[in-house]
């Protein structure tokens, strides 16, 4: 088990992604259907996007036929989701401080940010701007390191990433805080990737993106390396990139 970032750490990476923001949009995985689908049902609602950052969860729920409104701190991640979708009202803001009305929308959802979340302060303003019998629902794209070649790339990133890519029990804290009980479903999503694609999106990680320049080539060069040697990767055009998709229900008591 690694030890926690410390708070000036989690904090600048918390605020890196606007410096990465393209690359993001460009290289992360989208979110499965059917995790969308469990988490809000098929009747179409007015849902928050938390954390939207560029807009990749905003894809399934426009999709999917809900009305969507966005919301990020970070002007240049907005910027990206404007692009995709110049329809949804994208709005700067934290989930601390919800730039909503009260009771205003059915549902809010996070796609690979609620671990950024102060979940004290955010449950309060997730109570306030939900309609009664309100949804709230978090999802992780986690790669899938059963499979060796992933198992590898997950070992080389661990001693950087400090577990800052998945729930690490954030939702149990919201379920206190909102208070709700949870369901949770897993689904699967693969990325058709190059190998190079695969560095990319390595460095739109926070503990990439806050690297200074030189420490930064050399990871991204040892991730490289990893993939131009190891024997499932080595000599390839195009790599499948597996993830595990965990999406949690929260249900208002």
């Amino acid at each position: 088990m690694t030890e926690p970032v410390d708070p000036a750490t989690w904090l600048q990476r918390r605020t890196s992604f606007g410096s990465v923001a393209a690359d993001y949009a460009a290289l992360r995985p989208g979110y499965p259907a059917d995790a969308v689908a469990f988490l809000l049902g098929d009747r179409p609602l007015r849902v928050l996007d938390l954390g939207a950052g560029t807009g990749l969860l905003t894809d399934v729920l426009v999709a999917a036929g809900h009305e969507v409104v966005a919301v990020d701190p970070s002007a240049e991640m907005l910027d990206q989701l404007r692009t995709r979708h110049p329809g949804v009202p994208a709005l700067a803001g934290g989930a601390e401080q919800v730039p909503l009305p009260d009771a205003s929308v059915d549902a809010v959802v996070a796609g690979q940010a609620a671990h950024w979340f102060d979940p004290g302060p955010a449950a309060a303003e997730l109570r306030r701007v939900l309609r009664p019998g309100g949804t709230v629902g978090f999802v992780w794209n986690v790669r899938d390191e059963r499979v060796p070649w992933v198992a590898a790339l997950g070992s080389a990133l661990a001693g950087e990433a400090r577990g800052h890519e998945a729930d690490q029990g954030v939702v149990a804290a919201f379920a206190a805080g909102l208070p709700a009980d949870v369901a949770t479903a897993e689904s699967r999503v693969v990325q058709r990737v190059t190998p190079e694609q695969v560095v990319g999106g390595i460095g739109t990680r926070s503990y990439v993106a806050t690297m200074d320049a030189a420490g930064r080539a050399a990871f991204l060069g040892g991730i490289r390396e990893l993939l131009a040697t190891h024997p499932d990767t080595r000599g390839r055009e195009v790599l499948e990139l597996p993830y595990r998709t965990d999406a949690h229900r929260l249900t208002q008591r």
